[in-house]
């Protein structure tokens, strides 16, 4: 997707200070090292502003962005999110429905072949106990693994669809899209799992990041990007947005 940096700037910035810049990212617009397409860090640097990623969420992924303007405040953020202390939250619809009111997904992670990201042993051996998704190490794949743990709340079931409240504990590349789609409830639109070419946009969404901030008084940062009217689509809620995102907050405190 091309942009205009100063636009984007303009129209996607939810937070900034003398540190840091947040955005409402939309989604098919890359945080960094794109190859073949334009991506919000090179767009800076060309407009003479410099970058540096506190974190990335995936391309096809909207919502909130958090980028340093200068390095002491990045080396202090990234730490949180090496130390898995930084608070992360989204939104998902997922092409299912069945899941519980909460539950936790302890699937390690694994790269495959062509550099796939997947679950740690083979599909058929992953169980379910109480809402917990998890395999007996007995089970892994002879490779490489990382531990990784979603936890979620179900806030709004409709006919066909889900939406999920979804706190990522660990930070892997594309876990929340991973444990979902292993499970047997991907998310809708995303190219890594829904073949059905339906959705014009994959329906996963980073919504509140809550970060400690030593520069500011008080010495701690908490950022939350709104979705987008086209993120409602597939669920066509039938009551206020307003609404749904304060039960869907409601419920983060209960899976925390």
């Amino acid at each position: 997707m091309d942009f205009e940096w100063a636009e984007l700037r303009a129209s996607c910035g939810i937070a900034e200070d003398a540190a840091v810049l947040a955005l409402n990212k939309p989604a098919g617009i890359s945080v960094t090292g794109e190859r073949h397409d334009s991506d919000i860090v090179e767009a800076a640097a060309a407009a003479g502003e410099t970058l540096y990623p506190v974190h990335r969420i995936d391309k096809v992924t909207s919502g909130l962005v958090l980028l340093a303007k200068e390095l002491t405040a990045h080396g202090q953020l990234t730490r949180q999110f090496n130390k898995q202390t930084a608070e992360k939250a989204y939104l998902a619809i997922v092409e299912s429905t069945g899941l519980p009111d909460r539950g936790v997904i302890e699937l390690p992670l694994s790269v495959g072949r062509k550099n796939r990201v997947r679950i740690a042993a083979p599909r058929e051996r992953i169980r379910e106990q109480a809402g917990r998704w998890f395999v007996d190490d007995a089970d892994l794949l002879a490779t490489k693994n990382y531990p990784s743990v979603t936890r979620f709340a179900t806030v709004l079931r409709t006919d066909e669809h889900t939406l999920l409240a979804v706190r990522p504990i660990t930070g892997r590349r594309h876990q929340i899209r991973v444990h979902l789609a292993w499970i047997g409830h991907p998310i809708l639109g995303d190219p890594l799992f829904d073949k059905s070419g339906r959705y014009d946009r994959t329906y996963l969404h980073s919504w509140q990041l809550g970060l400690a901030a030593p520069w500011r008084t008080p010495p701690e940062l908490t950022v939350r990007a709104t979705p987008s009217s086209d993120f409602w689509q597939p669920i066509q809620p039938a009551s206020d947005t307003d609404a749904i995102l304060q039960r869907a907050d409601e419920l983060l405190h209960t899976i925390e």
